[in-house]
């Protein structure tokens, strides 16, 4: 997606009629310039839209009913420019099921000191206004974020957008379809999970497509298609000499060239937002989707391996939050560890399949041999990634709810050549060290397969798990094993408690 201007997020003022029509063109006035200032902001990546002030139970009611009906709406601010007397707005926050965003703010920044008088107190009731709502808002329980700041201010911007990235992805998985092309890895726990319940709570369907049928439309492929695609190759990337023309593994990229295209037509014709596959089950086709996979995932689908649905929805949550943000979101596993001393380092990497979207360079694409497959020599690009601030986000199943597990981390250059392996990877820091990190990701119970981000927060990651009603376990530079050992028993018992 190039832009998430299409989605609007619809800011909703809230009054009353006790303080006379005067006061209440200016609470309207003044909602307009806010709302226009906050869609105009290069800051704020969806469009704002103001809605008319509410002052009583049914225009509340009214508003929360279009909402849920607009597609384009994604969400709502809310803000009480005066009091708004709270049980006005239990009957629309009942049906509302848009996430929710209060913003805790007043039009004026300063006080007027020389001129305030009861007129401008009358009018000027956030701070008192916002505190009623906030009330009604966490009695009845529902999920939503408070921002606090003027208006103006780039960190309440700021807060904006990163919630709104966030209502994005989760407008994106509502309806949303992932193809599993065959069944999971054998044996495998972590990639399992109940696919029902993940339909009931987040919207999204997962279900199996045999791969014999994705092998039909990779046969129908034709050779003018294919050539088009190997010149995109020739133009993107560093062909090995192998795979040039006249090269001895020239059919190789000409293979792989036709998968991509059978596996995009397949997709396309089916309306899916990002699939999952596993080595273990790809009759028919003549060598593991490499290139394919990476290049799909780069243009924004959804992808993890070994039939793993939960991170193919991840990253595709994950690439929707930073639409237009520099740096990527990938599949991603934690593949090695390098203990030495006062330098730990993971290896992060995948057989085949690390999205280009991470790369530092300009990536080389070649044929190399897979141990494991039995299907011939896969095409792949390969390519360090770049340094800097991640993080590394896993979403797994934990029997009665889903867990959203999330660490902190810090890419690096690798220290060394790598000349002899032959797949993309990331290196880095898992803050606030490797020992303190992977102990508490294993007693968090996060998987071996994650979406590692280049340009997304702790704050977007927990805007999204707000919203989706996830547990959320951070791991970060502040983490001690002790406190979040605590934390998880905590939590277990919470999750107990809901059941009931």
């Amino acid at each position: 997606m190039a832009s998430l201007k299409e989605y609007e997020v619809w800011f909703v003022t809230g009054s009353q009629h006790l303080y006379g029509e005067e006061t209440l063109r200016q609470v309207a006035d003044h909602s307009q310039i806010i709302s226009r200032e906050l869609h105009s902001s290069p800051n704020i990546c969806v469009s704002i839209v103001f809605k008319p002030v509410v002052k009583t139970t049914e225009e509340i009611f009214s508003l929360c009913q279009e909402a849920n009906q607009a597609n384009n709406c994604i969400g709502l601010i809310t803000w009480m420019h005066t009091f708004s007397p709270a049980k006005m707005w239990i009957s629309g926050l009942k049906i509302l099921s848009k996430p929710l965003l209060h913003l805790h703010t007043q039009f004026n920044r300063d006080i007027p000191w020389a001129s305030i008088d009861m007129d401008f107190m009358n009018l000027n009731q956030s701070a008192h206004g916002d505190r009623e709502f906030g009330f009604i808002v966490s009695r009845m329980k529902i999920n939503r974020k408070v921002v606090v700041g003027h208006w103006q201010d780039s960190n309440v911007k700021s807060q904006i957008d990163t919630w709104a990235r966030a209502a994005a992805a989760w407008k994106d998985w509502q309806g949303a379809k992932f193809a599993r092309f065959g069944d999971n890895m054998r044996n495998v726990a972590v990639t399992e999970g109940d696919k029902v319940e993940a339909e009931m709570k987040f919207g999204f369907s997962v279900n199996t497509h045999p791969v014999g049928d994705l092998v039909q439309v990779i046969n129908s492929i034709s050779d003018k298609e294919i050539n088009l695609l190997v010149e995109e190759y020739e133009a993107s990337y560093h062909l090995a000499p192998n795979l040039q023309k006249g090269g001895e593994k020239r059919n190789s990229l000409l293979d792989a060239a036709k998968i991509e295209l059978g596996m995009r037509h397949f997709l396309k014709a089916g309306g899916f937002k990002g699939f999952t596959n596993t080595f273990e089950d790809l009759h028919g086709m003549k060598q593991l989707p490499g290139i394919g996979t990476q290049r799909l995932m780069a243009e924004g689908y959804g992808y993890a391996g070994e039939g793993d649905w939960k991170t193919a929805a991840l990253v595709r949550a994950m690439k929707i939050m930073g639409t237009g943000m520099e740096g990527g979101n990938a599949f991603m596993e934690d593949y090695t560890y390098h203990f030495e001393p006062n330098n730990n380092l993971v290896l992060g990497a995948h057989m085949l399949e690390v999205d280009p979207v991470l790369s530092a360079e300009k990536p080389k694409c070649e044929v190399h041999p897979l141990g494991i497959g039995g299907k011939e020599d896969p095409v792949r690009l390969v390519f360090n990634g770049k340094a800097g601030s991640a993080l590394n986000a896993s979403l797994v199943d934990m029997g009665n709810r889903f867990r959203l597990v999330v660490n902190e981390v810090e890419a690096v250059t690798p220290p060394f050549d790598l000349p002899k392996l032959p797949v993309a990877r990331v290196m880095w820091k898992p803050l606030p060290d490797m020992n303190t990190a992977c102990a508490a990701w294993i007693y968090a119970g996060g998987a071996h397969h994650t979406c590692f981000s280049q340009n997304l927060s702790i704050e977007h990651l927990t805007d999204f798990a707000t919203i989706a009603g996830l547990e959320n376990i951070i791991i970060g530079r502040n983490t001690n094993l002790p406190a979040i050992q605590k934390e998880l028993k905590w939590s277990e018992v919470y999750y107990k408690l809901m059941e009931k």
